[in-house]
C-alpha cells in the first residue's frame, strides 16, 4: 500500500517509522511518502491560510497549495484504482474496525490533515472528481490539527495489512474484531501481589477457557460500551 501525507508538519509523522509500521516500510509492504504543504505556496511567506469569507474566528486553508500537492500525488500514482482522499475532521464519519478494514484493503490512501479552522471546503469538492473522498474522525472532540488523528488512523488501517503484524490470529480476538470489547488477559506468575489468575484460565480446558473469555467480554461490552451491545442485540432481533 502507497500512503501519501500533506502537511505543514510533515515531521509530525516521524513516528510512523517505529514499531511494527516502520518495519513494514522496510519490509516493502508499505510506502509512506511525506510532503510539506509549504512547498505549494508561492509568496515568500510560505502562506498556507487566509481569513475565512464573511468574518469568522480563525483561519482557513487556502485550497491552491492543497491542489498543487494532491496533483502531484496524483500524477505519481501508479495504481489502478483511484486513490482514496482521506480528509480527518471532527463533523466526518467515525473511523470503525470495519472501516479500517475497509480502508486496508486499498491500493493508496492520501491524507490531508487541516490546521486552523481546517480546509477550504471547495478543495474536497475538486478533488471528489480524481480521488474517494472520505472526511474521517476519529472521535467527537476537537484536536489543534488532523496530524494525530492521521496517525492514528494509519496505524489502525495498516496493522490489518496482511504481514504487518507478525501473529494473524492476534487480529480476530481483539476489541471490536466481532462487535465486543476484549476479555481480560494475563500473564506469569499465577499469584501476584495477593491476585490470583482465574482458575478457569489454569485448567488447561480449552473449551472452558473460551466460554469464560466470551463471557467476560460480553460483560465487559455490557458494562463499558452499553452502545454497542444494544447494536449486537438489534442485529440478533431482526
Amino acid at each position: 500500500m502507497r500512503i501519501d501525507l500533506i502537511s505543514i508538519f510533515p515531521e509530525f509523522f516521524d513516528a510512523l517509522d517505529l514499531s511494527l509500521i516502520g518495519r513494514a516500510q522496510q519490509d516493502g509492504l508499505l510506502d509512506i511518502r511525506r510532503h510539506q504543504l509549504r512547498d505549494y505556496t508561492a509568496d515568500k511567506h510560505r502562506t498556507v491560510d487566509s481569513p475565512p469569507v464573511a468574518g469568522g474566528a480563525g483561519m482557513v486553508m487556502k485550497p491552491e497549495p492543497w491542489a498543487l500537492a494532491l496533483d502531484e500525488v496524483l500524477a505519481a500514482d501508479g495504481a489502478a484504482e483511484r486513490p482514496t482522499l482521506i480528509v480527518p475532521t471532527p463533523s466526518g464519519e467515525v473511523l470503525t474496525q470495519q472501516a479500517a478494514q475497509d480502508l486496508s484493503g486499498h491500493q493508496h490512501l492520501v491524507f490531508a490533515p487541516g490546521r486552523f479552522e481546517g480546509i477550504d471546503e471547495r478543495v474536497a469538492e475538486w478533488a471528489a472528481e480524481r480521488f474517494d473522498v472520505r472526511r474521517m474522525s476519529i472521535g467527537d472532540y476537537v484536536l489543534n490539527g488532523g496530524e494525530a488523528a492521521v496517525i492514528v488512523m494509519v496505524e489502525a488501517v495498516t496493522r490489518l495489512i496482511p504481514g504487518v503484524i507478525g501473529n494473524a490470529d492476534s487480529l480476530a480476538e481483539e476489541s471490536h474484531a466481532d462487535g465486543l470489547l476484549e476479555y481480560p488477559v494475563y500473564t506469569k506468575p499465577a499469584e501476584w501481589r495477593g491476585r490470583a489468575v482465574p482458575e478457569v484460565l489454569l485448567s488447561g480446558d480449552h473449551a472452558k477457557i473460551a466460554a469464560w473469555r466470551r463471557e467476560q467480554s460480553e460483560a465487559r461490552t455490557q458494562q463499558v460500551r452499553p452502545d454497542l451491545w444494544e447494536s449486537r442485540t438489534d442485529l440478533w432481533h431482526n
